[in-house]
């Protein structure tokens, strides 16, 4: 009877525990957008966003919110649940800054009419850019009006990368998680949609990226042009991928 007592219980909290990984393994994930969006598909939208063609979503409600009234009209926010098991996840918030740089490169049309630009764009791809497009997920920052103008400054050799990383963490705008593959949109479940109105979210939005754009200007007013390291420094210094001063 003991040991039939120890048993059960060692079957009941194996129960408990696989339980709890099952609920772990699935992802709340919101999108904002203009309409419904109740069965999302691969190869659907804009090819030119940070990284290609995907579903973008967010795990905030009210971020996705926010971004579903950014053209200035109402909109909804698109629910979903994500199954995580088996799916591979790009995530580019535990590599170096430069190998998010190089994807959204790749994606995004940049107007790189400085010399040192087109040559930091061209370095920058040959040398940091990752194996990304075989991941179901990709999980990194958002290129934002803001956040984007901060990446252009970067390539333009006037932001440092330990600036333009620094920069990236500023208006809390969080991260984004892109569906990138069939198997990934398989395992995803539409869970509602919530009619949203502009004029309570557009400001909003419009707020966060005004600030990201105050506590950029301050940052930028604090640092010393003399000290960090620019595009041009690490083009001269021939910095590679596994370089220790990535780290």
């Amino acid at each position: 009877m003991l040991y039939f007592a120890i048993r059960k219980q060692s079957i009941i909290f194996a129960s408990v525990v696989i339980t709890i990984l099952l609920t772990e393994s699935i992802m709340k994930l919101y999108h904002g957008s203009m309409s419904v969006i109740d069965m999302p598909q691969l190869g659907k939208g804009n090819h030119k966003n940070d990284y290609g063609l995907g579903l973008y979503c967010t795990e905030h409600v009210e971020l996705a919110k926010e971004w579903a009234c950014s053209s200035g009209k109402d909109g909804f926010m698109n629910g979903y649940s994500l199954d995580m098991t088996d799916l591979t996840v790009c995530d580019l918030t535990k590599h170096h800054i430069l190998n998010w740089m190089a994807i959204l490169l790749e994606n995004r049309t940049f107007d790189l009419s400085a010399g040192v630009a087109s040559a930091a764009r061209d370095y920058i791809l040959q040398n940091f850019l990752l194996e990304y497009k075989t991941f179901d997920i990709i999980r990194g920052y958002r290129a934002d009006d803001s956040y984007f103008s901060f990446a252009k400054d970067f390539l333009n050799n006037s932001l440092s990368i330990e600036e333009l990383a620094e920069a990236m963490k500023l208006g809390e705008l969080g991260e984004q998680v892109v569906l990138k593959s069939e198997k990934a949109f398989s395992m995803l479940t539409f869970d509602e949609a919530v009619p949203v109105d502009s004029s309570i979210y557009l400001p909003k939005w419009v707020s966060r990226d005004q600030k990201a754009r105050e506590d950029y200007r301050k940052m930028k007013e604090r640092s010393n042009s003399l000290e960090g390291t620019f595009i041009i420094d690490i083009i001269r210094q021939q910095w590679r991928n596994d370089d220790e001063r990535l780290r």
